[in-house]
């Protein structure tokens, strides 16, 4: 008997918008895949880079950072520094070998449930296909840890 492999996602999500999403999909009984584990943020915005990086680094497979919809954000600017954190951990995680697909950023109002089931959904195919992330093995033995032990403190210090 073959086992599948069942990715695990780690979501921060923003709670005015996008936690309140996931809790309409959910009263909703709208159904998408068990991968994502939740975690709840007052705005994107305050997600550090080091947390995405953590993540990866503990066993998520992948990490999916949903908030307000741009403009709409409660803290006025919170998502706008959220996209600029992500354009450049993008860049990062690129040069680390990481693929984009195991970081997303998703924009998804309170009322748009379906939208953030079906990212998830389609998240979970896509890191399905890539398989395991293995941290260790993909980013740190890569070029014997020098590239990513270089890229990971930029971003640090950043």
């Amino acid at each position: 008997m073959t086992e599948q492999f069942e990715p695990v996602i780690v979501g921060f999500l923003c709670n005015w918008c996008s936690y309140r999403a996931a809790d309409l999909a959910g009263t909703a009984r709208i159904k998408y895949a068990p991968n994502l584990r939740s975690i709840r943020t007052m705005c994107t915005g305050r997600v550090d880079p080091q947390f995405i990086l953590k993540a990866l680094r503990d066993g998520a497979d992948g990490v999916l950072v949903a908030g307000c919809h741009p403009g709409e954000c409660h803290y006025v600017n919170g998502n706008i520094k959220a996209t600029r954190r992500f354009v450049l951990l993008r860049k990062v995680l690129n040069q680390l070998g990481v693929e984009d697909e195991r970081v997303q950023l998703l924009w998804a109002s309170a009322s748009e449930g379906i939208r953030l089931a079906e990212k998830v959904d389609e998240m979970t195919e896509a890191l399905r296909a890539l398989g395991p992330l293995n941290w260790e093995e993909k980013v740190l033995h890569r070029n014997n840890g020098h590239e990513a032990a270089e890229a990971i403190a930029v971003l640090e210090e950043v």
